[in-house]
C-alpha cells in the first residue's frame, strides 16, 4: 500500500510527453491548452490614444491658473487619425481609443470643458498627460503575453483576438475511453431486477472527464465475464490515451479487473492509504495509461479527481496539475485514523471574518449526495488523529 502522493507522484513520472498540438480557429478554443506561447506581434495598444471623450491638447497649452480659450481644429472619431500637428492655442475633439492627434500630450473630458461661440472652447488647469493611454502601456512587442500550458479563458481568447490572430495551436484533447463493469450495475431507462443498481459512476465520470479537458469514448457496461473484459480492455487499449474502468477492483469472487490487466498489460501500483478510495488499479495497457477506480460512487469520483484528473491535465499539456487547497477552521468534530489521507466532503463558508467548514453529514463512501450538498473536499494528512472543534484544516473547494 502506498501514499496518495507517492501514487501521484509515480503515475506523473510515466506521463513522459503531451498529445500533439493542433490548429484551432479562436472561437473554438474555450477550455483548451495553448501548445506554445503567445507572443505580441506588436504593440498594446499600437499608439498613444485617448481614454475618454474629450479635447486633446498640448501641454504648453494648459492653463496653470484661470483658463485659456482654444480653438477646435478637427473631431476625431474613434478609428480616425489626425493628419496635421497641433498648432499652439488648438484643440482637437476626440473619442475614447481615438490616436493622439501629433502635438497633443493631453486630453481634456468634455464634462469640464465650455463650449463657446465660433468654434472654440474654454479650458482650465490639468495634469500633464492626463487621460492618455500610451502606446505599449498593456503590452509591449514580443511580450509572451499567455504562457505555454495555459488554459483558455474567455479572457486570453480576448486578447489573442486583439492580438490579430484567427488560430491557435493548442493540443489535443486526451482520449478517454471509459466502461463500467459488473453484472450488478444497468443503464439508466432500462428495467433493472433488486439486486442491480443503474450505473451512476460512468455518467458522473463522463462528466468529470469532459470537465478536466479530456475526449470520452464510452463503452458502456462490460458484463462479469472474463473473456469479455479481456476483449474490451484491449480494444480500448489501442483506442485512448486513457482507460478508465469503474468497478471489479476489490477482491470479490467476480472482481476480474486487476487479474485481466495482470495478463494483458501491467499493473503499477493497486492499493492507496486513503479513505475513501483505497482498493485501486493503475497501470498500462499498451501505450494507454490505465486506471480501475472502485465501484463505489464517493470512492470513484473521489479517485479520479485525486489521479486521473492530474494525469489528464499533463497528457492535455497543462502547467497546473492540481487545484489549490486553502485553510479553514473546523467547526465540528471529525473523526480521523492515523496512517492513512481521508477526504471528508464538506461545505467551506465565509463566516465572521474567518473561513470555516463543516462535513456533509454522512460520509459513507456510497453516498453520492455528499458530494452534491458539498463545495469542498477537507483533507486530513495522514500523521493526523481526530480534529477537533476549533482546529484548522485544508479544504480544496469543487
Amino acid at each position: 500500500m502506498i501514499s496518495v502522493q507517492d501514487g501521484q507522484n509515480r503515475i506523473l513520472t510515466q506521463i513522459t510527453r503531451s498529445t500533439s498540438p493542433e490548429f484551432l480557429l479562436l472561437g473554438k478554443t474555450l477550455g483548451r491548452v495553448v501548445a506554445e506561447d503567445v507572443r505580441a506581434p506588436f504593440d498594446v495598444p499600437p499608439a498613444d490614444n485617448s481614454a475618454v471623450d474629450g479635447y486633446a491638447v498640448g501641454s504648453a497649452d494648459i492653463p496653470a491658473t484661470g483658463t485659456r480659450d482654444l480653438r477646435v481644429v478637427a473631431d476625431l472619431p474613434a478609428g480616425s487619425v489626425f493628419d496635421g500637428a497641433l498648432a499652439a492655442g488648438e484643440t482637437v475633439r476626440i473619442m475614447t481609443g481615438a490616436p493622439m492627434a501629433r502635438g497633443a500630450d493631453t486630453v481634456y473630458p468634455q464634462e469640464v470643458v465650455t463650449k463657446l461661440d465660433g468654434g472654440r472652447v474654454r479650458v482650465g488647469p490639468i495634469a500633464k498627460g492626463t487621460n492618455v493611454r500610451m502606446r505599449g502601456e498593456d503590452i509591449h512587442a514580443g511580450t509572451i503575453v499567455i504562457e505555454r500550458g495555459s488554459v483558455l479563458r474567455p479572457q486570453e481568447i480576448g486578447l489573442i483576438a486583439s492580438l490579430g490572430q484567427v488560430q491557435v495551436p493548442v493540443h489535443r484533447r486526451p482520449r478517454v475511453v471509459l466502461l463500467s463493469t459488473g453484472d450488478e450495475v444497468v443503464e439508466p431507462g432500462q428495467p433493472r431486477t433488486p439486486g442491480q443498481i443503474y450505473d451512476a459512476n460512468r455518467f458522473t465520470l463522463s462528466g468529470s472527464i469532459e470537465q478536466c479537458g479530456g475526449e470520452v469514448v464510452d463503452l458502456g457496461i462490460v458484463p462479469d465475464l472474463r473473456d469479455a473484459l479481456r476483449a474490451r480492455l484491449a480494444d480500448a487499449g489501442a483506442t485512448g490515451d486513457v482507460v478508465v474502468t469503474s468497478g471489479g477492483v476489490s477482491v470479490g469472487l467476480y472482481d476480474f479487473v486487476k487479474e485481466v490487466l495482470d495478463e494483458i498489460g501491467a499493473i503499477e501500483f493497486w492499493q492507496v492509504a486513503m479513505q475513501p478510495g483505497r482498493p485501486l488499479a493503475v497501470g498500462r495497457i499498451g501505450s494507454a495509461h490505465f486506471f480501475g477506480l472502485p465501484g463505489n460512487p464517493v470512492a470513484s469520483m473521489l479517485t479520479f479527481m485525486l489521479f486521473v484528473r492530474p494525469a489528464i491535465h499533463k497528457l492535455a499539456g497543462r502547467r497546473r496539475l492540481f487545484p489549490e487547497v486553502y485553510e479553514a477552521c473546523a467547526t465540528e468534530t471529525m473523526r480521523k485514523k492515523k496512517g492513512r489521507r481521508e477526504f471528508k466532503r464538506g461545505v467551506v463558508r465565509f463566516r465572521d471574518g474567518r473561513w470555516e467548514v463543516r462535513t456533509t453529514g454522512p460520509q459513507g463512501s456510497g453516498i453520492l449526495s455528499s458530494m452534491v450538498a458539498g463545495n469542498c473536499l477537507i483533507v486530513l494528512e495522514e500523521e493526523r488523529g481526530d480534529v477537533a472543534a476549533g482546529e484548522t484544516v485544508f479544504v480544496e473547494p469543487f
